[in-house]
This record gives structure tokens, sequence and C-alpha cells, in this order.
């Protein structure tokens, strides 16, 4: 009977402990500070700072690769074996340089064959101009007989057939010169074109040899790729844009560059070209940059980050990006109330973001704004700034 006694007093002990120790902690109901949103007497801890209204810019930074601004493929206009190659790999090319030679005993020889021909054309020319002659002369002859009525009429029809055949003959003989003509000059352009050159069209006059596809001795066919001769300065950026940001880019804008083959600098651009149409497969538009490269230290096929300015605002109300909070499915900040002793809860539509700090449209975005501590607070609740100062006093 003492023993139930005795259990049943420490239980009463017990219970009257946990409700002294919460009486302590939490306070008397409906006391002083009863009806405050955060159910306690001590203001939260928080750090804040300045609401600015500064300019602002919309950046976007794209992944892209590095592209030879123009290439030229060498290759020889007739088959052949590669006598020579005069140029390697990072070797500077002057428009018009000769890169490659042939062998061109073949199309010396047929220069040689081509000469000979347009001689016997010629001297052809002459036996049918002879000829012609002779059948003139035989004509005025015969015509002077049947005058004097010695020569019958049949004769006088031989003769003049034979004058009209032999003029032919001279016709088709000067025809056989311009044809033996254009054959030598024929080959002499095919043996011309075993001096193969590098002959671009448009940019500058000086470009590098990227690739080297031949070496001498073997023997290649007409247009099999010898050489890849490449522009370095300027370079071409291509990097890729969404349909959110397409709409923002412009030909001429700057643009700046990053590399992790020299991380720490960067290199200016702008916007070339953007492309019409967007890829199905990525939903993506093509965007090409040109980039100077006066020291061509950028080369094809490198990895970059380009930063892109895609909107400027003259002012923008501004915050830490770690000022924004959520409630539910609303996006807001803490608003530090003018008597410097609570904070205010403020919807906010978020803008422009641009390192750490983000661009806010709101009601009553003025004063000083919570950044650390929001999950301690909400609206109305008392604050203090963390290191005992008030909230009222200028965040460090």
């Amino acid at each position: 009977m003492n023993k139930d006694r005795f259990k049943t007093l420490a239980v009463i002990a017990l219970i009257a402990a946990v409700a002294g120790l919460g009486w302590a902690v939490f306070g008397r109901p409906g006391g002083q500070d009863g009806d405050k949103p955060d159910g306690g007497s001590q203001p939260a801890p928080v750090e804040v700072v300045d609401i600015e209204r500064v300019p602002m810019k919309l950046r976007r930074t794209f992944s892209g690769t590095l592209e030879a601004q123009a290439k030229f493929v060498v290759a020889p206009k007739v088959s052949g074996r590669v006598e020579r190659v005069a140029v390697d790999i990072a070797d500077r090319v002057k428009r018009g340089q000769v890169v490659a030679e042939l062998d061109n005993d073949e199309y010396v020889q047929s220069v040689a064959q081509a000469k000979a021909d347009l001689e016997v054309a010629r001297a052809n020319v002459a036996e049918a101009r002879s000829g012609l002659e002779i059948a003139k002369r035989d004509l005025e002859r015969i015509e002077t007989l049947r005058k004097r009525g010695v020569a019958s009429e049949s004769q006088l029809d031989t003769a003049r057939a034979n004058e009209l055949t032999k003029q032919v003959q001279l016709e088709v003989a000067g025809a056989q010169v311009t044809r033996a003509e254009s054959a030598l000059e024929t080959a002499k352009i095919r043996l011309g074109y075993t001096r193969i050159t590098a002959d671009w069209s448009n940019g500058a006059d000086s470009r590098v040899v990227a690739e080297r596809y031949v070496d001498q001795g073997e023997t290649v066919s007409a247009n099999t790729p010898l050489l890849l001769i490449v522009e370095l300065d300027p370079i071409t950026g291509v990097i890729f844009a969404t349909e959110k940001d397409y709409a923002r880019m412009e030909p001429g804008q700057p643009v700046l560059l990053t590399t992790d083959t020299f991380p720490g600098e960067e290199f200016s651009g702008e916007i070339d070209r953007i492309a019409p149409i967007f890829q199905q497969a990525t939903r993506q538009a093509r965007v090409e940059l040109k980039i100077k490269n006066p020291g061509q230290r950028l080369k094809p096929g490198m990895f970059i980050r380009a930063t892109v300015v895609l909107d400027r605002l003259a002012e923008a109300v501004v915050v830490p990006e770690q000022a924004l909070s959520s409630r539910g499915d609303r996006t807001g900040v803490f608003v530090v109330s003018e008597d410097g002793q609570t904070v205010v809860w403020r919807e906010v539509k978020v803008g422009i973001r641009d390192e750490g700090r983000v661009q806010v449209e709101g009601d009553g975005l003025s004063g000083k704004v919570v950044t650390l501590g929001q999950q301690l607070v909400e609206d109305g609740s008392r604050v203090t700034v963390s290191g005992g100062a008030d909230a009222s006093s200028p965040a460090q």
C-alpha cells in the first residue's frame, strides 16, 4: 500500500516539474506576448541588407565550340604521282602559292604532241591554199577557152567544181588548225595543273595549313584532298540558343568568351549570324560569333563559354538571391518594417538574375530585406539583426 502511494506521488512530482518547465519556457498563456505570430517573446535573429535600385543586365552564358572562319581544301585537277609537298601542318600559306607538285612527264609529252599536231594542221592549210590557187587558175583558163569556143561546157563545170572543192578543203584545214591550237592550249593547262596552288577567293591573303593528307610519292586522282587550309583571324564561335533567348539576340551584339585553355582571360567578339530555323531534335537555333583572334591563340575545336547581354534595365529593384523565400506556391521576401522591430512578407515577381543578385517587382519594396533567418519568421515577426544589433541599424 505504501509502495503504491510512493509511485503515485512520484508521477505527480514529475508532471509538476514538466509543467513548471513549460511555464518558464513558453510563458503564461494569454500573457503580454502570447498573441505574437512567432509564439514567443524573443525576437528572431536575422541578417539583412539594403534593397537597391541600380541598373541591371540580363546575361546568358552559353557553351559552344570554335570553328575556322573559312576553310579551303587543296586538291589537284589532274591525276598523277605526288612529286613534292611544299608545306606542312601549321605553315603559313599565301594566296596563289604553289603548295604541291605532281610528276609532269606525261603532260609535257602531251604538250609536245599537241605542238606537232598543230604544225601538221598548219602544213595542211598551206597545201590546201596552194591547191585552191591552182584550181582558180585552171578555172580562169577554162573560162577563157570557153569564150573562144575551144573548151566545152562540161570542162567548165568540172573546173568550177574543182575550185569549190579546193575552197572547202582550205576551210577544213583552217578548222583543223583551230582545233590543234585548242588542243595545245588544253595540254598546256593540264601541264600547269601539275603545279598545285592555293587559290582561295575571299578573306585574308594569308592562311594556315590545318591538315596534310598525302606524302611525297603517293599517286592521287583528280579532286583528291591534299591539304586543308584555314583562316583563323577572325575565328568563328558556334553556340545554340533556346526559344526563350532567341528573340533577344541580334547580329552585332557584343560577346565575351572564356576558354579552359587560357583560364582567367576574356576574348571579345560579337554575334555574326543567327540561323532562321530551330533544330528539330534540340529545339535550338545555331548562332555564329565573330571573334577577334589577332595572335591566333584560339584554335578550331576549343570549348568556349560565351556570355551575351540580352537585356538592360536603367533602374531595377535588386535584392540578393538568398533573400528569396517560398511560402506555399508563392515567392517573396521579408522586408524590415519602418519601426525596425518586425518584418513584413512581400510577395514578388522575379525578373533578371545576375551574379547572385535578382530583380524583383512588387509593392512595398524599400528599406532592408532579410537574407538569412527567413525560416525563423513569418509576417509580423519580431526580429533582431544577428550579433545583437537592432534591425533598424545599418546592415553590414
